[in-house]
């Protein structure tokens, strides 16, 4: 029964695994169905007693606590670093929180949670991670348990926003590559199994950037383990995106002070962007539908060496070139693609790179690549780049073309990604698109069978921006539950009934906030359609825009 948890933990112990239920929980169920049969309207065990008295025997797990948790209610985790912020986080539904430690080698393991819903519709989901952590995603878990779904977390095998423990370490490295998410996932779909009695009917994903990448890990290299995957801004071909990630750092401190745009022109640069690409999808309404169409000529705005606050010198025209272009390593080989462009690009790039080599670059090269936390990598070579591709450390570069697997099962992938991301760029998400439909030799028309990729323009990075982002992919990140604007919703009718996202309908809140109600809404086309003005008519109505090849 347990060959799945005993294959993910197979680097720690050889041996069958097995469930054993605690004798107490044992004789807990056998009072119930002998009362039910003679009481029926009597309720024997009740879901917080079944809670109080949850056992398992799982090998090399450890079960470390177990409560029932009550909707409005607090939770609080004292191992939770600061780097993954508030160590408190509040619920909106009632269910039974599991708290595991589990064993994944002789010198790893990661943290896990299970939080089973009092009402339950049968359906199982794992949550995913982000950046380089090292932190549950309680919002995901909370969004999703409070939808019925028994749903699980993990630490990703190791507490905090950085990589210190990957320093050799590779069980570490693996944990955060696939592993962890794995196990967890295993052991929660058997646990969710003792917990009601019965098996779930299908279990699901939901993950982005990093989260994104481990939903396409699973996808790739254990299809079985998900019916429905839904990953939004995939950090797949994991290790060439930290070296364009880190590349950054670089391209500001070697043009010089002098050679990045100063501040007081980046309202004109964000203007004069607009001003050459926001109309080719047909409506001029500060939303880049289609970044891969804009070809940015900052040189339009050079007027010599002045100060002034509406114009940029031609040094500093040619590092916009660069942030907005493809990066190319050892013998011009490619390496990553370009920055899409979208106004507030050149801000955040400067924002996010500019200080210090990005976090995420400078530990994974110290801890992962190089086992030596005193590398400099504040500007690294492509000769560090290469390496690290062919190095791959537990094979994450998760940027396999051979779906059939998933196919074969009939599992969905819906796969979404901002248009204006200033972390990771949409176009690899294009890529990656394009790279499975050669592997495979299928065209657009049978991917779109189960792997279907939707571009939301004006989305950052997995949330915010300036367009209609809230797709149903996070907690307060939704107006409706229907499933042609929320992608959860969407994935489960698409395995569940069989019928496919066409669009997803994206909403904008009045001044971002929810509370003040939708200003507009948008439906977001699938690859490789985009969306396309008509012509006449508010561009705030979702009616008057089309997709179109």
């Amino acid at each position: 029964m347990l060959q799945r948890i005993a294959l993910a933990l197979s680097s720690f112990s050889t041996g069958t695994t097995s469930i054993m239920v605690g004798v107490k929980s044992v004789l807990v169920a056998a009072t119930a169905v002998v009362l039910s049969s003679l009481l029926p309207t009597a309720q024997a065990t009740t879901f917080d007693q079944k809670c109080a008295s949850f056992a398992t025997g799982i090998k090399n797990a450890t079960l470390v606590s177990h409560a029932v948790v009550t909707a409005g209610s607090n939770i609080t985790n004292t191992l939770i670093p600061a780097s993954c912020g508030s160590q408190t986080t509040q619920v909106s539904s009632d269910f039974c929180r599991l708290v595991l430690d589990l064993a994944t080698s002789s010198r790893s393991s990661t943290y896990m949670e299970l939080w089973l819903p009092r009402n339950w519709t049968g359906r199982f989901l794992a949550t995913g991670n982000g950046g380089i952590g090292g932190c549950i995603q309680y919002s995901d878990m909370d969004y999703t348990s409070s939808q019925g779904f028994a749903t699980s977390g993990s630490n990703n095998g190791h507490w905090g926003m950085n990589g210190t423990l990957f320093l050799n370490n590779i069980e570490v490295v693996t944990d955060f590559s696939w592993r962890a998410l794995r196990t967890s996932a295993s052991v929660g779909k058997e646990l969710t199994k003792s917990f009601y009695g019965k098996a779930h009917k299908k279990s699901y994903y939901l993950g982005c950037s990093t989260g994104g990448r481990q939903g396409f890990k699973i996808a790739q290299d254990f299809p079985e383990e998900f019916d429905g995957i839904v990953a939004g801004a995939p950090a797949f071909s994991f290790n060439n995106l930290t070296s364009w990630s880190g590349w950054f750092h670089g391209l500001i401190v070697q043009a010089g002070a002098d050679g990045y745009p100063p501040s007081s022109t980046w309202s004109a640069l964000d203007a004069e962007l607009l001003r050459q690409c926001d109309a080719l999808d047909g409506a001029a309404d500060g939303i880049i539908e289609e970044p891969s169409l804009c070809t940015f000529k900052p040189e339009t705005l050079i007027c010599g060496t002045s100060n002034s606050s509406t114009c940029i010198t031609g040094k500093q025209a040619a590092t916009v070139r660069k942030v907005f272009s493809d990066l190319h390593g050892v013998n011009g080989d490619f390496v990553y693609p370009r920055l899409q462009p979208a106004p507030g690009l050149i801000a955040s790039t400067y924002g996010i790179y500019a200080a210090s080599q990005f976090l995420y670059t400078d530990h994974w090269f110290k801890y992962a690549i190089y086992n030596n936390p005193n590398l400099d990598t504040s500007i690294l070579t492509p000769e560090q780049w290469a390496y690290a591709y062919n190095l791959n450390p537990a094979d994450i570069s998760t940027w396999k073309g051979d779906l059939s697997p998933i196919r074969s099962r009939g599992s969905k992938i819906l796969h979404y990604h901002g248009q204006a991301d200033n972390i990771i760029t949409s176009a690899n998400s294009n890529e990656y698109y394009q790279h499975v439909s050669q592997t495979m030799g299928l065209p657009p028309a049978k991917l779109d069978e189960f792997y279907r990729l939707f571009r939301i323009s004006g989305m950052a990075h997995c949330s915010g921006g300036n367009g209609a982002w809230n797709i149903g992919n996070r907690l307060g990140g939704y107006s409706s539950l229907d499933p042609s604007e929320n992608v959860l919703s969407a994935v489960v009718r698409w395995v569940e009934q069989g019928v496919a996202p066409e669009t997803i309908t994206g909403a904008r809140f009045v001044n971002g906030s929810a509370s003040l109600g939708v200003d507009y809404k948008r439906a977001h086309c699938r690859y490789p359609y985009r969306n396309v003005y008509k012509g006449s008519g508010s561009v705030k109505d979702p009616a008057n825009w089309q997709c179109v090849l």
